[in-house]
């Protein structure tokens, strides 16, 4: 099942009939948001749009179609197979992981229980974001953090939101595992709590992760990265966004396993880190080797710089 059809069959009947009718280079198509009694939303190649009924993207909402409730419902029913209850634990976290490993997020009532969310019902607004491999996109990063002892360095990257932090890491770990003619694959554990690395679906990765690679889904960082050190050996540990204090103990203790660290973190520069309360401690201390800056001034995904624990830019 290609890309289309595994986006199209999760909308209602006239949703779906309506989408079909664009003509999508799939690859560029990064969200479509549903919202009740609201236009639809569709963000294609970094633009947003709105769909008229006459299958149309357009700038302006003044013909666009608006979603109902029904549409809502149906739509919702398409996502969970007719079952939400078998997606309870899921729900919870705000997103659904569909085939293909594109990512629903829901929102609606919160039912809270003990001072913890433990559903969400009326669910009427909803998001659904676009998994997207970019193999090779880490080509010209991988050289930069790998060493010649045939591991690699703690490695911190840096990007404001929708500039490619993720696709990057995700291809960062992919050839860390496969390795090379030059270089062995490594042993890489993920800690992918919201299931956007490997966008894994019944517990299987829909993105290629590499032939080494162990992931712990839906697992909150910091006790993920635990877990992977005592069970699965990993010579490499990837997460992305870091910034709690939980967080940075784990790191502290990842670290100090003679474990290597692959993080991302939302930031602008180096020094927007360092200001940062938490996270500030490890760049002040040059506990990461590597900084990767990225922004979306080529295309999402750009890389900036490159620098080393002392801030010398080396790219």
């Amino acid at each position: 099942m290609d890309k289309k059809d595994e986006l199209l069959k999760i909308f209602s009947i006239r949703l779906r009939t309506m989408l079909s009718k664009i003509e999508f280079d799939y690859e560029k198509l990064q969200e479509i948001r549903l919202r009740v009694n609201a236009p639809m939303l569709v963000i294609y190649d970094n633009n947003e749009y709105f769909l008229t009924t006459q299958s149309k993207l357009i700038k302006t909402d003044a013909d666009a179609y608006i979603i109902s409730k029904n549409e809502i419902r149906e739509t919702m029913e398409y996502i969970s197979n007719y079952s939400l209850y078998a997606f309870e634990e899921e729900i919870k976290q705000g997103f659904i992981t569909i085939t293909g490993g594109h990512r629903v997020g829901i929102t609606g009532k919160a039912v809270i229980e003990d001072n913890k969310i433990k559903s969400i019902k009326h669910i009427s607004f909803i998001n659904i974001r676009l998994s997207h491999q970019v193999k090779g996109c880490a080509d010209k990063v991988i050289p930069y953090i790998t060493s010649k002892e045939n591991n690699c360095y703690h490695t911190l990257i840096i990007s404001p939101p929708r500039c490619g932090k993720t696709t990057l890491l995700r291809d960062v770990i992919r050839q860390l595992s496969e390795g090379n003619e030059k270089r062995p694959g490594l042993t890489v554990g993920v800690v992918d709590e919201r299931s956007e690395i490997g966008a894994c679906y019944m517990g299987i990765p829909q993105n290629e992760l590499g032939i080494r690679t162990d992931v712990l889904d839906c697992c909150p960082k910091a006790k993920g990265m635990l877990m992977l050190i005592r069970s699965m050996s990993p010579r490499v540990i990837a997460v992305d966004e870091v910034g709690s204090g939980e967080d940075i103990d784990a790191i502290e203790y990842v670290m100090n396993c003679g474990c290597k660290l692959i993080a991302t973190v939302h930031g602008n520069s180096i020094d927007d880190i360092r200001s940062k309360p938490i996270l500030g401690k490890l760049v002040r201390e040059r506990i990461f080797e590597r900084y990767i800056l990225l922004n979306n001034q080529g295309g999402v995904g750009h890389l900036e710089e490159i620098y080393d624990e002392r801030g010398t830019r080396i790219f």
